[in-house]
């Protein structure tokens, strides 16, 4: 594989495996041992059980050494995708063994007497354990071995170069992209504006337009706290806030700050009392009795609590509400599940009271460690095994360009999890106020992504319906960071839309309309008719009473 295709591989994979809300569960080590252990324990209790499997298994090794094996991998499993795991007999015996060896395993944890989540949990483990010892992560890994002799030796020393480097500077794992080959406000988040507004918890920013005329309504764009808020300004070509701008509408964006331990009394109505600020200053500069809002992730939670308060002390403030890969449902088939008992669940609240803040960086190591082959042992093999830099890519920087989470508002996650509280009429409070999505009758679009692991979209489909005002949802043919950076012309782009929201979202797909080309052409149909009439676009940025300060991108986004 040539070192462009490798970047190629290793860029693809990290847009479809971002950071995403599933890592403030936590996964922690004592789970997984005690998983390991019940695991060894089971292979003692049914020994016959565990004589079949072995005797099967070694049927298979007679049939890879005799080359009758037809074992091969599956076709999303890149990591024997050079020529020689298949041309090589050794090498195609090396793999067939492995993928034989592993397999057995699987059907040995599935096969057991064990329940169903035990299974589910031996199958993690056993996953990670299998994975680790792949032959494409030893240095007989044949690319390894090519370049090896390509560069006389050099790859080898760049590759013990880089592991020394993550050893010392990122926690011992591999980087995934060259964090100084960027910089906020000038490569990245470049799109001119100002912070029109900020109190302790947030900036809102406004940028400048670039039309004649703009929409009387502005829209509110809310990122989610797990990070920065630029991935709706990432680069020109891929920044819907450009988008919008270029569309005639006046955009505002919160840029959350990054809190300290001193913020760990932060919590959910904290960032609910912040944002009503917010929204009061952007209506005060534009004249607009209400907004629109679009909110991502775990800030669509947010989003989602602002507007149930809204509707239970008689608030007209949001006009619409555009909801990005968010899930409000939290009844979740993810692989976090496996270790979410009471008592994993406590630890984890536990842990990050006692440091006052979730440090963003622990979450991405759950979320790595959770699909290791993608966000893993593909980075050992390009940086330590073939000697390469890490890839140079803006959303690897985003993604790795994390925040913290207070310790109050990573609580009260851990307890929507547990408790699923937006599904049921008046179990969440806010502000003093209960919170019924079915009460807000405001105009929903919700976009979600069929490869979306993170927030799988049958999830976000059940979301939409909590609300019970008119409701737009779209799947979009992409994974969970592809779904908001899916510029206009983009050729692979593809999405669904159906005006009849059935109770199941499986009955909603097969009956759905199929498009070309990025949802974003869609939604600004249908959010210019909720932006009322155009007007004179402002000569500048903020009001009297909203002066402006620092220029976009503003100073808390550069709070580490």
């Amino acid at each position: 594989m040539t070192n462009k295709n490798n970047n190629e591989t290793l860029t693809q994979q990290a847009i479809e495996s971002t950071l995403g809300l599933n890592p403030v569960i936590g996964i922690n080590g004592k789970d997984l041992i005690s998983t390991a252990r019940m695991v060894l324990k089971q292979a003692l209790r049914q020994p016959v059980h565990s004589v079949k499997h072995a005797a099967r298994f070694s049927l298979e090794i007679k049939n890879v050494l005799l080359g009758q094996s037809e074992l091969s991998p599956e076709k999303s499993d890149r990591r024997f995708n050079d020529p020689t795991w298949i041309n090589n007999p050794i090498y195609r015996r090396y793999m067939q063994g492995y993928l034989a060896w592993r397999k057995e395993l699987h059907d040995w944890i599935e096969e057991s007497n064990l329940s169903e989540q035990d299974i589910n949990r031996g199958h993690f483990v056993i996953n990670l354990m299998t994975e680790a010892m792949s032959p494409t992560n030893s240095m007989a890994n044949p690319a390894a071995v090519k370049r090896f002799f390509e560069t006389g030796g050099k790859s080898l020393f760049d590759g013990l170069s880089n592991l020394a480097k993550d050893l010392v500077h990122n926690g011992g794992m591999p980087s995934q992209t060259d964090m100084s080959a960027f910089e906020v406000g000038k490569t990245i988040a470049s799109t001119p504006g100002a912070v029109v507004f900020r109190n302790e918890v947030l900036e809102v920013l406004q940028y400048q337009p670039v039309t004649e005329q703009v929409h009387e309504r502005p829209i509110l764009i809310v990122p989610p706290q797990i990070n920065k808020f630029y991935v709706f300004d990432l680069t020109p070509d891929k920044s819907l806030a450009r988008y919008c701008l270029s569309n005639s509408l006046q955009v505002f964006v919160v840029s959350w700050r990054n809190p300290s331990k001193a913020h760990r009394e932060w919590g959910l109505n904290t960032y609910i009392e912040a944002l009503k600020e917010a929204v009061d200053a952007v209506c005060a500069i534009t004249g607009s009795k209400d907004v629109n809002t679009m909110g991502a992730c775990s800030g669509g939670i947010t989003s989602a609590a602002l507007l149930g308060h809204y509707a239970a002390s008689k608030q007209n403030k949001i006009n619409s509400v555009t909801q990005l890969v968010s899930v409000l449902d939290f009844t979740l088939d993810s692989q976090v599940a496996l270790f979410a008992d009471d008592k994993t669940l406590e630890s984890a609240k536990r842990r990050s009271y006692q440091a006052g803040v979730l440090e963003g960086k622990e979450m991405a190591k759950v979320f790595a460690w959770m699909r290791p082959n993608d966000l893993i042992w593909n980075y050992w093999v390009n940086n330590y095994l073939l000697g390469n830099e890490p890839p140079v890519f803006d959303i690897l920087y985003w993604n790795n360009d994390t925040t913290r989470l207070p310790a109050a508002f990573h609580g009260e996650l851990i307890e929507m999890f547990r408790t699923n509280p937006l599904v049921r009429a008046n179990a969440l409070e806010v502000c003093d106020t209960p919170v019924d999505l079915s009460k807000v009758n405001v105009d929903l679009y919700c976009v979600a992504g069929t490869t979306d692991h993170i927030t799988p979209w049958e999830s976000c489909y059940r979301s939409a319906l909590l609300f019970g005002g008119k409701c737009e949802f779209v799947l979009s043919n992409s994974g969970h960071i592809q779904s908001i950076l899916n510029p206009v012309g983009n050729p692979k782009a593809r999405f669904q839309t159906n005006t009849e929201l059935h109770g199941d979202p499986k009955v909603w797909q097969e009956t759905a309309t199929k498009h070309t080309d990025s949802w974003w052409k869609h939604w600004q149909k249908w959010i210019e008719e909720r932006s009322g009439k155009l007007k004179k676009a402002p000569a500048s940025l903020g009001s009297k009473a909203y002066p402006t300060g620092y220029p976009a991108p503003g100073t808390y986004v550069h709070e580490r």
